[in-house]
């Protein structure tokens, strides 16, 4: 298969050229930075530089490429992440950036499309592990709000674009080699300095997924699988209070410091307080069943 993937040199784009090559697929990556490209040609796949808000070069990119199948995988984070870490840039690129790269896959006549979400947004109600047909979280004041919209924007023009079929997978938080909980990641640095507190009863939950398993969800997405959103996590959502000591203890870091909900309100404001309280988990029951993955 011919595949074009958007964002070849993130985080989930370097395992999974990596990956798409191995498996025989003629693979095309994008990225915004030359010298990122010379990475993606050493894996095996061709690679363009291009900026996904210029529309006709996307265009001409995607076409020249002749997909079959389009990965979306296109984020602007930041290195470091915490509470206070700008998501305009990732709004953006979800809403514009992704209607420009609809369009080119159209115009290249791409049969298939898989794009990058998120499942750690889901509405803080009911039980603490969801489904994909839970609500989002679409109450939450603030940044995480805008994020939320920029996400709902993302999905409904990936699953309603005419001559493509879907698949949006909403993934869990990523570990793993580049990723924030990675070796050397900001989240790992903010554990072993104790900045990344238990709040209140520790009652979140999250749900994790390592890159390349991230990355082989992609890949099976491309070759199985109804249209449709996919939660893409590991087996076991876990509580903060459980999952953070452990990593703690991984790191050979001193014990989280547990702190109330008010006290985070005041330091870091409601949004982000309402977030560490309310995080749900997401089940991997659809994946695994629907996408033999």
């Amino acid at each position: 298969m011919r595949v074009f993937v958007a964002g070849a040199s993130g985080a989930i784009g370097r395992p999974l050229v990596r990956q798409l090559v191995a498996g025989g697929h003629e693979v095309t990556g994008m990225t915004r930075r030359e010298e990122r490209a010379a990475e993606i040609r050493e894996a095996g796949a061709e690679a363009v530089v291009c900026d996904v808000y210029d529309a006709e070069a996307l265009r001409e990119a995607v076409v020249a490429a002749r997909p079959e199948a389009v990965v979306h995988a296109l984020t602007a984070l930041p290195q470091r992440f915490n509470a206070r870490t700008d998501l305009k840039p990732t709004d953006r690129i979800r809403v514009e950036g992704t209607r420009n790269l609809v369009a080119a896959a159209q115009a290249a006549g791409a049969k298939r499309m898989v794009a990058e979400s998120v499942s750690f947004f889901y509405a803080p109600e009911g039980g603490w592990v969801k489904d994909e047909e839970a609500p989002l979280d679409v109450d939450a004041p603030g940044k995480v709000g805008a994020a939320v919209a920029a996400i709902i924007d993302l999905e409904r023009q990936v699953l309603g674009a005419e001559g493509l079929e879907g698949l949006v997978l909403r993934f869990g938080w990523f570990y793993g080699s580049g990723t924030y909980i990675g070796p050397g990641g900001s989240q790992a640095e903010e554990v072993r300095k104790r900045r990344y507190p238990i709040v209140g009863a520790g009652d979140a939950t999250f749900s994790f997924i390592h890159i390349e398993d991230a990355a082989a969800a992609v890949v099976a997405a491309l070759e199985r699988g109804a249209p449709g959103v996919y939660n893409v996590a590991d087996d076991e959502p876990s509580p903060l209070r459980e999952w953070l000591p452990f990593f703690a203890e991984t790191l050979g870091a001193k014990p989280p410091r547990r702190v109330p909900l008010w006290l985070v309100g005041l330091v870091v404001g409601r949004t982000m307080a309402r977030a560490a309280a309310g995080t749900r988990g997401a089940s991997n029951a659809k994946a695994k069943r629907e996408l033999g993955w």
